[in-house]
């Protein structure tokens, strides 16, 4: 079982706390149970206007009012709605690195090595068994390599089957492909980090997200990534983001080194026109940057492209040098090869001659064997009489045999008979009778003739098998 220690340290890790006392007091206010002191964690800092709190909750809020260096405080931005579109960020404090935007603004820069850190520690602890009550399913999820792409679709689906189709197209799948996605569009990246139990978030859905006009203007002009607080990626995005109310926006753009840039973040309810005017400010200041990013982009491929040109050229003067006396040596080579396979073949051509006159010949020599005994089985045909069987035979190429059998002789004399003629080639045929027709096959071959009913005569033909 898995120590205090270890609890205490992936508490901290998820959370970002750096005070050890103080996470120790919120796990032991939530007797010890991880994914509990968690979940109470991120629903800690509630909006004024939600007077609801959980025991639980309660706990850790008190603890956290304690220690004003663990949480940012936002008391004067919260009593403040956005009055404009203006780009005047607050500069957020996270464990990462600070960076400054090259359109002009401040921005806060998220690393992402944490985020990866995050995956793989929420994974760590459904192996190790300390995410209660869930721990299968969450394990289960977060193994898979599209868990993140499940947490965006099931999003999606849900946000569409209470809201509707007119929306932001949130992109169905991770964080991280969406944030490349709009690398590779050279579009900024729309985040909504939606609340379900928030009051204000079904109005803001309803009413500004699901605004036709806002909609369309944020299909237009960006990529946009939508997760649940509830879901993982939702989760580790709103404390990385430090979101302290509900709806909560952002928008942000890839950045050098493996980092995001925080751009822009609306917190609160606002309408479709205040949300119009923040991001089309946003647009405004970040088109020159989208631009460079497009016109170095453009500059990189070329570059590339002369490369691989004049490397292609050199490739193919060499590779013709080489194909010339790859060439001569091949010719070479050929000619030898073909001098030596015609004198293989003709020793075959004459080895095969022989071994199939050979073969003939034991052929020949082993039918007329056969066809010697298999006269003398038959004795001398015998003169005409009440016992005796007249047994004409019509070959296929129309020629007839005609013989007189003992009446007791057996259905397999007459076979005996006709392959001591040497009229066939083939060895595997059948003797029939037309009217009735009755094939003689070799569950007959025993009977006499007489008991066949060929008896006093009888008119066969040979069927070829």
């Amino acid at each position: 079982m898995v120590d205090v220690a270890d609890k205490l340290a992936y508490f901290q890790a998820i959370t970002g706390l750096e005070d050890p006392d103080l996470c120790t007091e919120i796990l032991q206010a939530h007797d010890w149970d991880l994914e509990l002191a968690i979940s109470s964690f991120t629903s800690s800092n509630p909006p004024p206007e939600r007077q609801e709190q959980t025991p639980n909750t309660q706990v850790t809020a008190n603890l956290l009012s304690r220690d004003g260096q663990n949480r940012v405080d936002r008391s004067d931005s919260l009593g403040n709605a956005v009055a404009g579109p203006g780009l005047a960020w607050r500069i957020i404090t996270l464990p990462y690195s600070v960076i400054s935007a090259s359109i002009g603004l401040v921005s806060g820069a998220v690393g992402l090595g944490l985020w990866a850190a995050g995956g793989v520690l929420s994974y760590s602890l459904g192996m190790l068994g300390l995410n209660s009550g869930r721990s299968g399913e969450s394990s289960t999820r977060l193994a898979s390599v599209s868990a993140a792409a499940l947490e965006a679709m099931e999003f999606v689906a849900v946000f569409e089957r209470d809201y509707g189709n007119v929306k932001p197209n949130f992109v169905s799948e991770g964080f991280m492909d969406a944030l490349q996605r709009s690398r590779s569009v050279f579009k900024l990246l729309f985040v909504y980090l939606h609340s379900p139990d928030h009051p204000d978030t079904p109005a803001f859905c309803e009413g500004t997200l699901c605004n036709e006009v806002l909609a369309a203007f944020v299909n237009e002009n960006f990529v946009s990534w939508g997760g649940s607080i509830r879901a993982s990626e939702g989760f580790k995005m709103s404390n990385s983001l430090k979101a302290s109310r509900y709806p909560f926006c952002a928008v942000v753009m890839p950045a050098a080194n493996q980092r995001i840039a925080l751009l822009q973040q609306v917190e609160g309810p606002k309408s479709p026109e205040e949300m119009l005017m923040i991001l089309q400010k946003v647009i405004e200041e970040s088109n020159p940057a989208l631009l460079q990013a497009r016109l170095d982009a453009e500059e990189r491929r070329n570059n590339m492209r002369l490369r691989e040109e004049q490397d292609a050229a050199y490739r193919a003067a060499l590779e013709a040098d080489q194909a010339r006396e790859r060439q001569r040596r091949e010719e070479q080579e050929r000619l030898e090869r073909e001098a030596a396979e015609a004198e293989r073949k003709h020793k075959e051509e004459v080895e095969a001659r022989e071994r199939e006159a050979r073969e003939a010949a034991e052929r020949e020599a082993a039918l007329a064997k056969m066809r010697q005994e298999k006269a003398l089985s038959l004795g001398a045909e015998p003169e005409k009489g009440p016992n005796v069987t007249q047994v004409l035979v019509r070959f296929p190429n129309g020629e007839r045999k005609e013989r007189r059998f003992h009446s007791t002789a057996v259905v397999q004399s007459l076979y005996d008979y006709v392959d001591s003629l040497g009229c066939l080639e083939v060895q595997n045929y059948s003797l029939v009778s037309n009217f009735p027709r009755v094939v003689y096959s070799t569950d007959k071959l025993s009977l006499s003739l007489k008991e066949a009913g060929l008896h006093p005569q009888a008119s066969l033909f040979v069927e070829l098998n």
